[in-house]
């Protein structure tokens, strides 16, 4: 480095970047991680802002790598997270065990940098000091991914406000898709529970985040106040995963996709087979989480129901928190 140049571990720790309005993820991974040897960030010093008003920690923060089973964020685009995160998870089991229950949102593809914000809190990027999200990344991703959440029940959790976060003129991540919209992946308009893909691990990973699943038919499909009602057949069903139903819930079984009464569900177009359901239980409502046509053909599903009988799904707090 030439004599007088600011390092970028200087640049950082003196907030040479805060007129910045705001950092790409991958200009902070090439200012911070490509210049300097990785075993440089193995452990390092970090002095807690009001930001999590002066927790202190029982283990220094560290870099570790982002193991491939975390899989919210193994493929964001580098390699080292800092422990203990930005959310207050020290050790890595609490890491995956509550980023897992985020992975669902992702197959949404509400917005293009959901996985962008909720990686920069769940597994930084190691630096001299935490960069948080931009306020304006997490409204952007609060704002299209929201409806989402709530067709399944669940609000926006209060550990993501946005007002949390710095605003866009501080060092923090800022959008990485904006401008172009042409950029951005395709939104689906579909009804959320209706958007997935006939794969055994995007049902399993639906199969833990819901509280019962069965295998069905369904005699009726009625709009309902904005939502959309689903009416089971009296025909016999069977359970895979009980959960929170009654006998009483089996007898007289009706669905709910939330907000869902005019976007399309193209599994509802014709009512004749049976289909794998997937729900949760919320305010004595049953909502519907996961819709797939049963196909006796399907390798994925016979793979998924076989190994529902025996996989232990992991315990979240609640699903997307």
């Amino acid at each position: 480095m030439a004599h007088g140049q600011k390092s970028p571990r200087w640049a950082l720790t003196h907030g040479s970047f805060s007129s910045a309005p705001g950092l790409s993820l991958f200009s902070l991974l090439l200012l911070f991680l490509t210049v300097s040897a990785a075993d440089e960030y193995d452990y390092y010093s970090w002095q807690s802002d009001n930001f999590h008003n002066g927790r202190f920690y029982t283990k220094q923060p560290q870099c570790v790598d982002i193991p491939a089973d975390l899989r919210l964020c193994h493929n964001v685009g580098y390699k080292k997270m800092r422990l203990p995160n930005l959310l207050d998870h020290e050790t890595m089991p609490e890491v995956k065990q509550q980023a897992g229950s985020w992975v669902p949102l992702l197959a949404k593809r509400c917005h293009a940098d959901t996985q962008v914000f909720l990686c920069s809190l769940f597994a930084p990027v190691c630096l001299d000091r935490p960069i948080y999200p931009c306020r304006s990344l997490c409204e952007a991703v609060r704002d299209s991914c929201a409806p989402v959440m709530e067709t399944y029940g669940f609000p926006w959790p209060e550990m993501l406000t946005c007002d949390k976060f710095p605003i866009d003129n501080d060092l923090c991540i800022p959008m990485q898709f904006t401008g172009n919209l042409a950029t951005q992946p395709p939104v689906s308009k579909v009804c959320p529970p209706c958007d997935n893909e006939l794969k055994a691990d995007n049902i399993m990973e639906h199969y833990c985040a819901s509280d019962f699943a069965l295998k069905m038919k369904i005699k009726e499909v009625k709009k309902e106040k904005g939502d959309r009602k689903l009416i089971a057949a009296q025909k016999k069903k069977k359970v895979l995963k009980q959960g929170v139903l009654r006998k009483k819930d089996l007898k007289k079984l009706t669905l709910y996709i939330k907000n869902g009464a005019n976007c399309p569900c193209a599994q509802l177009d014709s009512l004749g087979s049976n289909f794998l359901i997937m729900g949760r239980k919320v305010d004595q409502q049953l909502l519907l989480m996961s819709i797939h046509k049963w196909d006796k053909k399907s390798k994925e599903l016979k793979f998924a129901v076989k190994y529902m009988k025996s996989h232990q799904c992991p315990t979240y707090h609640t699903v997307f928190q």
